[in-house]
């Protein structure tokens, strides 16, 4: 039990400091230091820094998958589904900042570039729901007639902003805010 406390010790110790630093000021004695472990015992759970970055970044995705699959609307319009998920994700982000922080700098890092790259491409593995509901949209011809690559952007680009300066505390997100926020959302990308 007490190597997993350890592994998970490391893993907030890292969410902290990269999120609040970055990754390069974020070295691995600092997080053996908050992690209240010594540096070689990160390398018995995590090979090299990047692993330890890229474990990070899964276990958040992982979990926020799992937030926003209980009770997906599979069976419901495609507008229900978007509207779900994109919902989801912002009330995700609001109660877990220390995420989107991270999420935010390793999407916008080499790791996350390659990342959305495939996701976009569409290669093995890094489908989602998303890309489902534009998929199915195009073939519908109930969303815009844009690329993939254009209507993730255009759909989620704003969401990036609007999280961003909640947690800067600019903006106060509340469920009147979220709602009208998500419809605009489906607005700039429906037909």
């Amino acid at each position: 039990m007490k190597n997993s406390y350890r592994r998970g010790d490391i893993m907030q110790a890292a969410l902290e400091l990269i999120a609040e630093r970055g990754f390069h000021a974020a070295p691995m004695a600092e997080i053996a230091k908050k992690a209240g472990v010594a540096v070689g015992t990160i390398y018995r759970y995590f090979e090299t820094k990047d692993v330890l970055i890229t474990e990070l970044h899964r276990e958040l995705k992982d979990k926020m998958s799992a937030t926003l699959q209980e009770g997906y609307p599979a069976k419901r319009p495609l507008r229900e589904k978007f509207l779900y998920l994109t919902r989801g994700l912002l009330r995700y982000f609001i109660t877990h900042p220390l995420h989107f922080r991270y999420m935010e700098q390793y999407l916008n890092s080499p790791y996350g570039i390659s990342l959305h790259r495939d996701r976009l491409l569409i290669q093995p593995g890094n489908h989602d729901k998303l890309m489902d509901i534009f998929g199915l949209g195009l073939k519908r011809q109930a969303l815009k007639e844009l690329p993939e690559g254009v209507l993730f952007p255009l759909a989620f680009g704003p969401l990036i902003f609007i999280i961003r300066d909640h947690i800067l505390g600019f903006i106060v997100l509340d469920e009147a805010l979220i709602d009208q926020t998500t419809e605009a959302c489906w607005d700039a990308i429906k037909k």
